[in-house]
């Protein structure tokens, strides 16, 4: 199996790779790993692979146009996507936003043949790489990291040693801890919210995704975002965007370039009341939700 590991701090794997299992498993060919620095794939002389969050806010947010090459350039596939891989590779984002990462997941991605793991810094990574080329966007856990690096290290791991012969006993990775599949289990954690709760937390404020013809403030980023600025107790993260405003077709949300500062504030609550229920909706429940 191969995985390959995108980021801006490739020196940070020198050392998580180079011991026990994970070593054992390189250096017996079970897996094989590459670490590509994202800045090889930017085009400008500063290498920037961040710029500002469209409708204001603090941070920067990673580009789209880096990430999407530094992966077609690896998979080999031009205007890759979820939907245009084939099978047995896995495009994975590391993102506090995601989907809970389970030993049921590195079961099953340890039955591929390669893993890109995208390792997010910064306040966030444009949403259009989780929409349009992720296959899939995982959370290590409820507390947030400065950077993807530990939680690529850590899936890394966790996958690596349930590939066969990755262990000396192959007993070890079925007599342990979350070894044994519990489907009605999974299925209460992601699927017990119903599509009545989610209107009534979304109401007839929520936007769409794709933002119509860009206008002419489509690049004015408000300079104040304390208007616009949502505290999400415990919930997901709102999405992130940044330039360009439009990427191969995919537009910014319309409402985070208007400079309307309670729009943008509803829109990105609405968002990430969306994303929580898509992802973690057992979050909701202890949720303060009031607008």
């Amino acid at each position: 199996m191969r995985f390959d590991i995108i980021s801006i701090f490739p020196e940070f794997f020198t050392g998580p790779l180079d011991y026990g299992i994970v070593r054992r498993a390189r250096e017996a060919k079970l897996v094989e790993t590459k670490v590509h620095d994202l800045r090889a794939f930017t085009h400008d002389r500063h290498k920037t692979v961040d710029d500002r969050p469209f409708g204001g806010g603090e941070g920067m947010v990673m580009k789209p146009e880096p990430l999407f090459e530094a992966v077609e350039s690896l998979v080999g596939v031009s205007g890759t996507g979820a939907d245009r891989l084939r099978a047995g590779t896995a495009i994975v984002l590391l993102s506090a936003a995601g989907r809970l990462f389970r030993q049921e997941a590195a079961r099953r991605f340890a039955g591929l043949e390669r893993m890109v793991l995208i390792c997010g810094r910064y306040e966030g990574v444009d949403e259009r790489v989780a929409e349009h080329l992720a296959t899939d966007e995982i959370s290590i856990g409820d507390f947030v990291l400065s950077g993807g690096e530990l939680a690529a290290a850590m899936v890394l791991d966790a996958v690596t040693r349930l590939i066969p012969g990755a262990l000396g006993n192959e007993d070890s990775a079925v007599n342990e801890s979350f070894s044994e599949v519990e489907a009605d289990s999974e299925r209460a954690r992601h699927g017990s919210t119903t599509l009545t709760r989610s209107a009534v937390f979304l109401g007839t404020n929520a936007q769409s995704n794709r933002a119509g013809p860009r206008g002419a403030a489509s690049d004015h980023v408000p300079a104040s975002s304390q208007e616009s600025r949502v505290v999400n107790y415990g919930i997901l993260d709102y999405p992130h965007y940044t330039r360009p405003p439009s990427f191969r077709g995919w537009e910014v949300p319309e409402t985070l370039m208007s400079g309307n500062h309670e729009e943008i504030r509803r829109w990105r609550r609405n968002k990430a009341i969306e994303k929580t229920l898509r992802n973690r909706p057992e979050l909701l429940d202890g949720a303060k939700l009031e607008r």
